[in-house]
């Protein structure tokens, strides 16, 4: 632990796994108190398999494997006051809150013009006034603190358009115009806030059968790990398939830390080059 976040509290959405739960233990490696929260059941029209109590509860023992604090709740980022009640219980118990990570998200494929008003609708209440939820409930705390670091995780998906995810690709630059403006908001408060944007994570979200067999539509069978990962490869300007959530997880560190101080208003691609191919 080197201290980067020392003395301060980070509030996660999506704590249960994936890039959540990666940003809560290397927050906490770093000195910061979490607060984490996750829906930890299904959400309507997806497809990947949920988040669980059981996996909320292992971020729970990574953090305090590597020596730190963590607070959870079960919520779903849609109820705006059941999030402000656990930011608020959270902030009084690590007394402030410092950073905020909106990353909780989620994906569904269906082309645009054969997607249901149902399925558009889950999208955008999910991802993009999700987080709109989260900085309403958090951001007073953080003012409060005279400064502080917001960090909306977007995607790819947010600077470019993808292929049958027309209601993700829409959310998700619905998010870089909402970093935008509370940028704006906020820098009288001393509050920094940019957005980051992954290419494909290695996580629950993309590593299932829907996803896969979006990728190998000529295949007739479920794609192997290996085959999903030839096709996903053709994504990236570097070599790869995809990227870790640890790697989402540092970019996150650093717009979290006094490193990135006068950073705001940035839209930062972790995406192996993908949205310059």
């Amino acid at each position: 632990m080197t201290g980067r976040l020392a003395g301060k509290t980070a509030f996660i959405t999506g704590a249960a796994r994936g890039i959540g739960r990666a940003q809560a233990v290397r927050f906490a490696q770093e000195g910061a108190a979490i607060v984490g929260v996750d829906i930890c059941g299904p959400v309507e029209s997806v497809q990947v398999p949920a988040s669980t109590p059981d996996d909320l509860q292992e971020t729970v023992r990574l953090v305090e494997q590597c020596g730190g604090r963590i607070a959870t709740e079960i919520v779903d980022v849609r109820d705006l006051d059941r999030l402000k009640t656990a930011v608020d219980r959270g902030a009084d118990y690590f007394g402030g809150l410092d950073i905020v990570c909106a990353t909780a998200g989620i994906t569904s494929r269906d082309l645009a013009i054969d997607m249901t008003g149902s399925t558009w609708g889950t999208m955008l209440d999910v991802n993009l006034t999700g987080v709109w939820n989260t900085c309403t409930a958090a951001i007073p705390h953080v003012i409060r603190r005279g400064a502080g670091s917001i960090v909306l995780v977007s995607s790819i998906a947010g600077l470019r358009g993808l292929v049958g995810v027309g209601h993700y690709t829409a959310a998700k630059h619905g998010v870089v115009g909402l970093m935008r403006s509370l940028a704006l908001d906020l820098a009288p408060h001393g509050v920094r806030v940019n957005t980051v944007h992954p290419t494909n994570v290695d996580t629950p979200m993309i590593q299932n059968d829907a996803v896969r067999r979006a990728f190998r539509p000529d295949l007739s069978q479920p794609p192997t790990a290996e085959e999903f990962a030839v096709a996903a490869t053709g994504m990236n300007m570097l070599p790869v398939p995809w990227v870790d959530p640890l790697d989402i997880a540092n970019a996150s560190l650093f717009l979290a830390s006094d490193e990135a101080r006068y950073i705001t208003s940035v839209s930062l691609p972790v995406d192996a080059g993908s949205t310059q191919r």
